[in-house]
Protein backbone atom coordinates (compact mmCIF):
# COMPACT_ATOMS: atom_id res chain seq x y z
CA UNK A 1 0.00 0.00 0.00
CA UNK A 2 1.11 3.49 -0.88
CA UNK A 3 0.89 6.15 1.83
CA UNK A 4 2.06 9.76 2.06
CA UNK A 5 4.09 9.47 5.32
CA UNK A 6 6.64 10.99 7.35
CA UNK A 7 9.74 9.27 7.20
CA UNK A 8 9.88 8.34 11.32
CA UNK A 9 6.65 7.19 10.79
CA UNK A 10 6.71 4.85 8.11
CA UNK A 11 9.95 3.30 9.86
CA UNK A 12 7.95 2.62 12.91
CA UNK A 13 5.34 0.95 10.82
CA UNK A 14 8.01 -1.58 8.90
CA UNK A 15 9.81 -2.25 12.50
CA UNK A 16 6.17 -2.87 13.41
CA UNK A 17 5.96 -6.02 10.57
CA UNK A 18 9.65 -6.82 11.22
CA UNK A 19 8.12 -8.36 14.80
CA UNK A 20 11.03 -7.40 17.51
CA UNK A 21 9.54 -8.81 20.22
CA UNK A 22 12.02 -6.48 22.75
CA UNK A 23 12.07 -2.42 22.24
CA UNK A 24 13.53 -0.13 24.05
CA UNK A 25 14.94 3.73 23.21
CA UNK A 26 15.23 6.92 24.75
CA UNK A 27 13.79 10.07 23.11
CA UNK A 28 16.37 12.34 21.19
CA UNK A 29 16.07 14.94 18.08
CA UNK A 30 15.55 13.81 15.25
CA UNK A 31 14.98 9.98 16.12
CA UNK A 32 12.01 10.54 18.88
CA UNK A 33 8.82 10.39 16.44
CA UNK A 34 10.14 6.59 15.79
CA UNK A 35 10.04 5.33 19.19
CA UNK A 36 7.05 7.87 20.17
CA UNK A 37 5.19 5.94 17.12
CA UNK A 38 6.41 2.69 18.48
CA UNK A 39 5.26 2.76 21.82
CA UNK A 40 1.74 3.78 20.93
CA UNK A 41 1.63 0.48 18.95
CA UNK A 42 2.81 -1.32 21.41
CA UNK A 43 -0.02 -0.11 24.09
CA UNK A 44 -2.54 -0.04 21.50
CA UNK A 45 -1.70 -4.37 20.97
CA UNK A 46 -0.64 -3.65 17.33
CA UNK A 47 2.86 -5.29 18.41
CA UNK A 48 3.41 -8.21 20.75
CA UNK A 49 6.73 -6.71 22.33
CA UNK A 50 7.72 -5.35 24.93
CA UNK A 51 8.58 -1.88 24.99
CA UNK A 52 10.69 -1.12 27.97
CA UNK A 53 11.07 2.95 29.03
CA UNK A 54 14.55 3.46 30.23
CA UNK A 55 16.47 6.52 31.60
CA UNK A 56 19.13 6.96 28.95
CA UNK A 57 20.68 5.59 25.45
CA UNK A 58 23.06 3.71 27.47
CA UNK A 59 20.31 1.96 29.05
CA UNK A 60 18.32 1.23 25.85
CA UNK A 61 21.32 -0.48 24.29
CA UNK A 62 21.64 -2.79 27.19
CA UNK A 63 18.29 -3.59 27.34
CA UNK A 64 18.42 -4.83 23.41
CA UNK A 65 21.94 -6.65 24.45
CA UNK A 66 19.96 -8.40 26.82
CA UNK A 67 16.94 -9.33 25.41
CA UNK A 68 19.36 -10.32 22.20
CA UNK A 69 20.82 -12.71 24.40
CA UNK A 70 18.11 -14.49 25.28
CA UNK A 71 16.96 -15.25 21.43
CA UNK A 72 14.24 -12.39 20.99
CA UNK A 73 14.20 -9.73 17.88
CA UNK A 74 14.99 -6.83 19.30
CA UNK A 75 15.09 -3.13 18.00
CA UNK A 76 16.50 0.12 19.00
CA UNK A 77 16.78 3.60 17.39
CA UNK A 78 19.00 6.69 18.58
CA UNK A 79 21.00 9.33 16.90
CA UNK A 80 24.03 11.57 17.74
CA UNK A 81 24.89 11.92 21.75
CA UNK A 82 22.81 8.97 22.22
CA UNK A 83 25.15 6.97 19.99
CA UNK A 84 27.61 8.52 21.63
CA UNK A 85 26.18 7.06 25.19
CA UNK A 86 25.66 3.71 23.87
CA UNK A 87 29.01 3.32 22.48
CA UNK A 88 30.85 1.19 25.29
CA UNK A 89 27.23 -1.29 24.32
CA UNK A 90 28.18 -0.89 20.62
CA UNK A 91 30.72 -2.79 20.68
CA UNK A 92 29.44 -5.47 23.45
CA UNK A 93 26.73 -6.20 21.16
CA UNK A 94 28.66 -6.97 17.76
CA UNK A 95 31.50 -8.61 19.75
CA UNK A 96 29.09 -10.85 20.99
CA UNK A 97 27.71 -11.60 17.64
CA UNK A 98 24.12 -10.31 18.28
CA UNK A 99 22.01 -9.36 15.50
CA UNK A 100 20.06 -6.27 16.84
CA UNK A 101 18.63 -4.05 14.41
CA UNK A 102 19.21 0.03 14.96
CA UNK A 103 17.59 2.99 13.10
CA UNK A 104 20.61 5.79 13.43
CA UNK A 105 18.61 9.51 12.73
CA UNK A 106 22.20 11.19 11.50
CA UNK A 107 22.87 13.81 13.41
CA UNK A 108 25.71 16.40 14.05
CA UNK A 109 28.12 15.74 17.63
CA UNK A 110 28.60 18.46 20.52
CA UNK A 111 30.16 20.70 20.62
CA UNK A 112 28.63 22.91 19.76
CA UNK A 113 25.32 21.67 20.05
CA UNK A 114 23.75 20.82 16.89
CA UNK A 115 20.35 18.84 15.93
CA UNK A 116 21.16 18.83 12.26
CA UNK A 117 21.78 16.63 9.84
CA UNK A 118 25.35 14.72 9.35
CA UNK A 119 27.19 11.59 9.59
CA UNK A 120 29.54 12.40 12.07
CA UNK A 121 27.76 10.22 15.02
CA UNK A 122 27.48 6.52 12.78
CA UNK A 123 30.75 7.52 11.87
CA UNK A 124 32.39 7.43 15.51
CA UNK A 125 31.22 3.65 15.58
CA UNK A 126 32.17 2.47 12.00
CA UNK A 127 34.61 0.04 13.53
CA UNK A 128 32.51 -1.77 15.54
CA UNK A 129 31.61 -4.42 14.40
CA UNK A 130 27.86 -3.62 13.02
CA UNK A 131 26.72 -3.35 9.70
CA UNK A 132 26.22 0.19 8.38
CA UNK A 133 23.50 1.06 5.40
CA UNK A 134 22.93 4.62 4.35
CA UNK A 135 19.28 5.52 2.53
CA UNK A 136 18.94 8.07 0.19
CA UNK A 137 15.20 8.40 0.75
CA UNK A 138 12.56 7.15 3.18
CA UNK A 139 11.44 4.16 0.71
CA UNK A 140 15.06 2.74 0.82
CA UNK A 141 15.24 3.40 4.65
CA UNK A 142 11.84 1.08 4.94
CA UNK A 143 12.97 -1.24 2.46
CA UNK A 144 16.89 -1.50 3.97
CA UNK A 145 14.92 -2.45 7.57
CA UNK A 146 13.18 -5.75 6.42
CA UNK A 147 16.89 -6.46 4.84
CA UNK A 148 18.58 -5.52 8.18
CA UNK A 149 17.20 -8.62 9.87
CA UNK A 150 17.68 -11.36 6.66
CA UNK A 151 21.22 -10.19 7.09
CA UNK A 152 21.70 -9.80 11.05
CA UNK A 153 19.53 -13.04 11.54
CA UNK A 154 21.52 -15.16 8.89
CA UNK A 155 24.02 -17.52 11.09
CA UNK A 156 26.70 -17.09 8.46
CA UNK A 157 26.98 -12.98 9.60
CA UNK A 158 25.09 -12.68 13.35
CA UNK A 159 26.03 -9.22 13.29
CA UNK A 160 24.20 -6.04 14.23
CA UNK A 161 22.91 -3.91 11.97
CA UNK A 162 22.51 0.03 11.92
CA UNK A 163 20.17 1.31 9.25
CA UNK A 164 21.30 5.08 8.86
CA UNK A 165 18.88 7.64 7.98
CA UNK A 166 19.53 11.53 7.74
CA UNK A 167 17.86 13.39 10.93
CA UNK A 168 15.22 16.00 9.50
CA UNK A 169 15.89 15.34 5.76
CA UNK A 170 14.13 12.07 5.75
CA UNK A 171 12.99 11.30 9.21
CA UNK A 172 10.56 14.53 9.47
CA UNK A 173 9.89 14.33 5.90
CA UNK A 174 6.78 13.51 4.41
CA UNK A 175 7.07 11.27 0.96
CA UNK A 176 4.74 8.65 -0.73
CA UNK A 177 5.77 5.56 0.62
CA UNK A 178 5.11 1.75 -0.56
CA UNK A 179 4.47 0.15 2.71
CA UNK A 180 4.24 -3.56 2.11
CA UNK A 181 1.52 -5.91 3.68
CA UNK A 182 2.45 -7.72 6.63
CA UNK A 183 1.60 -10.96 4.96
CA UNK A 184 4.44 -10.11 2.70
CA UNK A 185 7.35 -9.08 5.36
CA UNK A 186 6.40 -12.31 6.71
CA UNK A 187 6.95 -13.91 3.43
CA UNK A 188 10.70 -12.33 3.70
CA UNK A 189 11.64 -12.26 6.86
CA UNK A 190 10.75 -15.77 8.78
CA UNK A 191 10.98 -16.05 12.49
CA UNK A 192 14.31 -15.58 14.25
CA UNK A 193 15.75 -18.78 15.17
CA UNK A 194 18.58 -18.09 17.33
CA UNK A 195 22.03 -19.89 16.86
CA UNK A 196 23.32 -19.29 20.92
CA UNK A 197 21.11 -17.88 23.52
CA UNK A 198 20.89 -17.50 27.26
CA UNK A 199 19.20 -20.49 28.64
CA UNK A 200 19.02 -22.61 31.83
CA UNK A 201 18.90 -25.77 29.79
CA UNK A 202 22.27 -25.02 28.20
CA UNK A 203 24.35 -22.47 30.11
CA UNK A 204 26.40 -20.27 28.00
CA UNK A 205 28.46 -16.95 28.77
CA UNK A 206 28.43 -14.17 26.41
CA UNK A 207 31.39 -11.42 26.30
CA UNK A 208 33.47 -13.74 28.89
CA UNK A 209 37.43 -12.22 29.73
CA UNK A 210 39.45 -12.96 26.69
CA UNK A 211 43.29 -13.43 27.56
CA UNK A 212 45.54 -12.34 24.93
CA UNK A 213 45.62 -15.82 23.37
CA UNK A 214 41.83 -15.17 22.41
CA UNK A 215 40.90 -11.90 21.83
CA UNK A 216 42.50 -11.61 18.21
CA UNK A 217 40.50 -14.14 17.07
CA UNK A 218 37.14 -12.47 17.96
CA UNK A 219 38.04 -10.01 15.98
CA UNK A 220 39.19 -11.80 13.14
CA UNK A 221 35.78 -13.43 12.94
CA UNK A 222 33.84 -10.44 13.00
CA UNK A 223 36.15 -9.32 9.92
CA UNK A 224 35.42 -12.77 8.53
CA UNK A 225 31.75 -12.10 8.93
CA UNK A 226 31.67 -8.85 7.55
CA UNK A 227 33.63 -10.26 4.33
CA UNK A 228 30.65 -12.45 4.32
CA UNK A 229 27.87 -9.56 4.83
CA UNK A 230 29.01 -8.00 0.97
CA UNK A 231 28.09 -11.27 -0.68
CA UNK A 232 24.79 -11.64 1.39
CA UNK A 233 23.75 -8.06 1.10
CA UNK A 234 23.66 -8.54 -2.88
CA UNK A 235 22.17 -11.60 -2.64
CA UNK A 236 19.23 -10.49 -0.20
CA UNK A 237 18.74 -7.62 -2.12
CA UNK A 238 18.01 -9.42 -4.97
CA UNK A 239 15.76 -12.12 -3.32
CA UNK A 240 13.52 -8.25 -2.02
CA UNK A 241 13.25 -7.76 -5.67
CA UNK A 242 11.41 -10.64 -6.24
CA UNK A 243 9.43 -10.48 -3.54
CA UNK A 244 8.69 -6.85 -3.72
CA UNK A 245 9.11 -5.82 -6.81
CA UNK A 246 11.73 -3.05 -6.43
CA UNK A 247 15.27 -3.03 -6.33
CA UNK A 248 16.06 -1.27 -2.82
CA UNK A 249 19.54 -2.54 -1.40
CA UNK A 250 23.22 -3.68 -2.70
CA UNK A 251 26.27 -2.54 -2.29
CA UNK A 252 26.74 0.63 -4.27
CA UNK A 253 24.17 2.12 -6.80
CA UNK A 254 25.90 3.54 -9.95
CA UNK A 255 23.88 5.89 -11.86
CA UNK A 256 24.68 7.31 -15.34
CA UNK A 257 28.23 6.07 -14.33
CA UNK A 258 29.34 3.67 -17.43
CA UNK A 259 30.57 6.64 -19.73
CA UNK A 260 30.70 9.15 -17.38
CA UNK A 261 34.34 11.33 -17.12
CA UNK A 262 33.27 13.10 -14.18
CA UNK A 263 31.70 10.93 -11.05
CA UNK A 264 29.86 12.32 -7.67
CA UNK A 265 30.16 9.86 -4.85
CA UNK A 266 28.26 10.14 -1.61
CA UNK A 267 26.03 8.52 0.87
CA UNK A 268 22.82 9.43 2.08
CA UNK A 269 19.95 12.16 1.05
CA UNK A 270 22.40 13.98 -0.98
CA UNK A 271 22.86 11.79 -3.87
CA UNK A 272 19.16 12.67 -5.14
CA UNK A 273 20.43 16.13 -5.43
CA UNK A 274 23.68 14.90 -7.02
CA UNK A 275 20.96 12.62 -9.82
CA UNK A 276 19.42 15.84 -10.70
CA UNK A 277 22.74 17.83 -10.99
CA UNK A 278 24.10 14.74 -13.22
CA UNK A 279 20.85 14.72 -15.59
CA UNK A 280 21.32 18.75 -15.88
CA UNK A 281 24.97 18.81 -16.34
CA UNK A 282 24.67 15.92 -19.32
CA UNK A 283 21.88 18.20 -21.15
CA UNK A 284 25.19 20.99 -21.83
CA UNK A 285 27.23 17.98 -22.89
CA UNK A 286 29.09 16.99 -19.97
CA UNK A 287 29.15 13.45 -19.20
CA UNK A 288 28.76 13.12 -15.39
CA UNK A 289 27.85 10.48 -13.06
CA UNK A 290 26.63 9.40 -9.89
CA UNK A 291 27.98 6.64 -7.29
CA UNK A 292 26.29 6.18 -4.20
CA UNK A 293 27.69 3.92 -1.59
CA UNK A 294 24.60 2.62 0.14
CA UNK A 295 26.74 0.10 2.17
CA UNK A 296 29.63 1.63 4.32
CA UNK A 297 30.75 -1.58 6.45
CA UNK A 298 31.11 -3.69 4.96
CA UNK A 299 33.30 -1.41 2.62
CA UNK A 300 32.76 -2.31 -1.02
CA UNK A 301 36.34 -1.49 -1.94
CA UNK A 302 36.27 -3.93 -5.26
CA UNK A 303 32.65 -2.96 -6.36
CA UNK A 304 33.82 0.77 -6.24
CA UNK A 305 36.95 0.21 -8.02
CA UNK A 306 35.02 -1.99 -10.93
CA UNK A 307 32.70 1.06 -11.32
CA UNK A 308 34.79 3.77 -11.37
CA UNK A 309 38.00 2.79 -12.66
CA UNK A 310 37.26 4.28 -16.35
CA UNK A 311 36.39 7.57 -14.80
CA UNK A 312 38.88 10.28 -15.11
CA UNK A 313 38.07 12.34 -11.50
CA UNK A 314 35.93 11.47 -8.80
CA UNK A 315 34.20 14.19 -6.50
CA UNK A 316 34.02 12.37 -2.92
CA UNK A 317 31.53 14.39 -0.70
CA UNK A 318 31.71 13.52 3.13
CA UNK A 319 29.70 14.80 5.35
CA UNK A 320 31.67 13.66 8.06
CA UNK A 321 35.53 14.46 9.22
CA UNK A 322 38.08 12.30 10.42
CA UNK A 323 39.56 15.58 12.18
CA UNK A 324 43.16 16.28 11.61
CA UNK A 325 43.07 13.96 8.06
CA UNK A 326 40.17 14.28 5.89
CA UNK A 327 36.61 12.78 5.17
CA UNK A 328 36.16 9.19 6.10
CA UNK A 329 34.30 7.95 3.16
CA UNK A 330 36.79 9.84 0.37
CA UNK A 331 39.97 8.02 2.20
CA UNK A 332 38.31 4.59 1.90
CA UNK A 333 37.80 5.41 -1.82
CA UNK A 334 41.05 6.55 -2.05
CA UNK A 335 42.58 2.92 -0.35
CA UNK A 336 40.51 1.29 -2.91
CA UNK A 337 42.66 2.37 -5.69
CA UNK A 338 45.70 1.97 -4.23
CA UNK A 339 48.28 -0.64 -5.89
CA UNK A 340 45.52 -0.64 -8.99
CA UNK A 341 46.56 -0.18 -12.27
CA UNK A 342 43.74 2.56 -13.14
CA UNK A 343 43.57 5.22 -10.85
CA UNK A 344 41.21 8.15 -11.13
CA UNK A 345 41.80 11.60 -9.51
CA UNK A 346 40.01 11.72 -5.99
CA UNK A 347 38.58 14.55 -4.91
CA UNK A 348 37.90 15.10 -1.56
CA UNK A 349 35.36 17.78 -0.07
CA UNK A 350 33.69 18.32 3.52
CA UNK A 351 30.34 19.22 3.22
CA UNK A 352 26.41 19.46 5.11
CA UNK A 353 28.40 19.24 9.01
CA UNK A 354 25.62 20.80 11.35
CA UNK A 355 22.65 20.18 8.47
CA UNK A 356 24.37 23.87 5.95
CA UNK A 357 22.87 23.30 2.55
CA UNK A 358 24.51 22.53 -0.21
CA UNK A 359 22.39 23.64 -3.51
CA UNK A 360 23.06 22.19 -7.11
CA UNK A 361 24.79 25.55 -8.24
CA UNK A 362 27.04 25.18 -5.65
CA UNK A 363 27.12 21.37 -7.20
CA UNK A 364 27.75 22.65 -10.44
CA UNK A 365 30.78 25.24 -9.17
CA UNK A 366 32.61 22.17 -7.98
CA UNK A 367 32.21 20.09 -10.78
CA UNK A 368 33.86 22.72 -13.00
CA UNK A 369 36.39 23.89 -10.70
CA UNK A 370 37.44 20.02 -10.72
CA UNK A 371 38.15 19.96 -14.57
CA UNK A 372 40.46 22.65 -14.10
CA UNK A 373 42.55 21.65 -11.08
CA UNK A 374 42.11 18.79 -8.27
CA UNK A 375 41.10 19.47 -4.97
CA UNK A 376 42.46 17.05 -2.33
CA UNK A 377 40.45 18.01 1.15
CA UNK A 378 38.98 21.19 1.48
CA UNK A 379 35.76 22.35 3.47
CA UNK A 380 32.36 23.76 1.73
CA UNK A 381 31.56 27.20 1.76
CA UNK A 382 33.30 28.22 5.42
CA UNK A 383 32.43 31.25 6.64
CA UNK A 384 35.31 32.97 7.06
CA UNK A 385 34.25 35.56 9.47
CA UNK A 386 33.37 32.96 12.37
CA UNK A 387 36.96 31.26 11.84
CA UNK A 388 38.38 34.95 12.08
CA UNK A 389 36.25 35.66 15.53
CA UNK A 390 37.66 32.42 16.99
CA UNK A 391 41.10 32.78 16.39
CA UNK A 392 40.90 35.74 17.91
CA UNK A 393 39.11 34.30 21.17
Amino acid sequence: MKKFIEGSMAVAEIVKFCRPQVISAYPITPQTHIVENLSQMVADGEIRAEFVNVESEFSAASVVLGASATGARTYTATTSQGLALMAEVIFNIAGMRLPVVLTCANRALSSPLSIWNDHQDSMLVRDSGWLQLYAEDTQEAVDMHIQAYRMAEDHEILLPVMVCMDGFRLTHTFEPVEIPSQEDVDKFLPSYKPLYYLTPKNPLTFGAFAEPDKYMETRYMIHEAQKKAKVMIERIAEEFEKSFGRYSGGLIEPYRVEDASIVLVSMGSITGTFKEVADEMREKGKKVGVLKVRSFRPFPDEEIYDALKNVENIAVFDKNISLGSEGILCSEIKAAFCNKEKKPGVNGFIFGLGGRDMGKERIKEILERIEKEKVDMEFVDLKKEIIGGIGEF
